[in-house]
């Protein structure tokens, strides 16, 4: 049973170079017609579930104008809530006004996601992303004032033409900015970018390893703590949002392009406004063998500094995870690290998950696992 909920608002008040999410140039009657068409699809979709997280995701959430940010949040009124549920709004500083912080408080929102991605200026136009140290300063003190202080900033690392120095700096002032909760990404130059089309190139790997353990390094140093390849936080400051995904735990998704996980489908929504205008909001659907979703188990799992919870798996699958995977030769080399509850990649090996989960996957029992089905 689906625990938690995303919606996707794909609307921005400018585009960014390095951005493949689901995004159109806001305007406000779009963006009215948007929010009819997504109340019709939740209440053709949801199925009365209580969710204990909500994430407003995009996009820019905080671009909708005060009276659509009002709508999003009556429309909301549709879905069951736990008293403790996490909702969570992405924002960036330019369009996350004061009165926009106060709906948000009254609305529930208790956690907000800000994008910082680099404080450097020279950087900060290759992504065509503007920032002010000063506005962001402003932003999360009145966030604090309305009482919302769990906030996540977005840092983003190996760019183009990017120092150890820049990043260096980036992380002083993150830092300085002491939120609970911090998200590192590596620059990917996907298709149909900006970046991709301007054919800009990669920084060296070697650099890229670097700065990434330069990340661990500081943030460590600050007491955060690395619970996930990518995710730091504080003590008690986990998204429990993300979470459901790193656990392959059920989910909805509601809006354009958003992806939805009800076992046994995976579920994904079009990516044409136009469509989704029309009503036409499914485009894909999978139904998940249970081989195929221990093997998400593992993929997912192994991004979790605790790993694998092996007593979840024999309990959602009927099996024990040794009796389908034969990783004992990864556990032998060092590379994981078992004990009687978890499996999980050891710590100078988490730049190379990738390598690891292919090799992990490779070493399925094909024999025993087909008689689990």
């Amino acid at each position: 049973m689906a625990k938690a909920c995303y919606i996707h608002i794909p609307f921005c008040e400018s585009i960014c170079s390095y951005c493949d999410f689901c995004k159109v140039f806001y305007r406000e009657d779009l963006a009215a017609s948007y929010l009819e068409r997504l109340e019709q699809e939740i209440k053709q979709k949801y199925q009365g579930e209580v969710f204990d997280t909500l994430y407003f995701g995009g996009g820019t959430p905080s671009s909708l104008s005060p009276s659509l940010l009002k709508r999003l949040f009556s429309l909301c009124s549709l879905f069951s809530l736990a008293p403790s549920c996490e909702i969570t709004m992405e924002a960036n500083i330019e369009s996350l006004t004061e009165e926009k912080i106060k709906m948000m408080k009254e609305f529930g929102v208790n956690r907000v996601s800000l994008g910082m991605e680099t404080t450097v200026s020279s950087l900060q136009q290759v992504l065509g992303r503007p920032f002010s140290k000063e506005s962001f300063e402003k932003t999360c003190s009145l966030l604090r004032k309305y009482g919302i202080s769990n906030i996540n900033v977005d840092l983003m690392y190996a760019l183009p033409f990017e120092t150890m120095e820049d990043l260096k700096t980036d992380l002083d002032f993150l830092c300085s900015l002491q939120v609970p909760h911090i998200s590192t990404y590596s620059l990917i130059l996907e298709e149909h970018t900006k970046l991709k089309i301007q054919k800009i190139k990669p920084i060296a790997e070697e650099l890229d390893l670097a700065m990434y353990q330069e990340i661990e390094k500081r943030l460590k140093q600050e007491g955060y703590q690395h619970y996930e390849i990518s995710n730091f936080s504080k003590e008690g400051y986990l998204s429990r949002h993300n979470l459901t995904y790193w656990k392959n735990e059920e989910y909805y998704g509601f809006g354009l392009g958003a992806a939805s996980y009800l076992f046994p489908y995976r579920r994904g929504n079009t990516k044409s406004l136009t469509k989704y205008l029309q009503g036409e909001f499914s485009f894909s659907e999978e139904k998940v063998l249970r081989e195929d979703a221990m093997d998400y188990e593992v993929m997912l799992g192994l991004r979790l500094m605790k790993g694998i919870d092996k007593k979840a798996f024999q309990k959602k699958y009927g099996v024990c995870l040794s009796s389908v995977y034969d990783y004992s030769s990864l556990v032998e080399k060092k590379v994981l690290k078992e004990t009687s509850s978890f499996v999980a990649l050891k710590q100078e090996y988490y730049y190379v998950l990738n390598e690891v989960i292919i090799a992990f996957l490779d070493r399925k029992r094909e024999t025993v696992a087909n008689k689990c089905f």
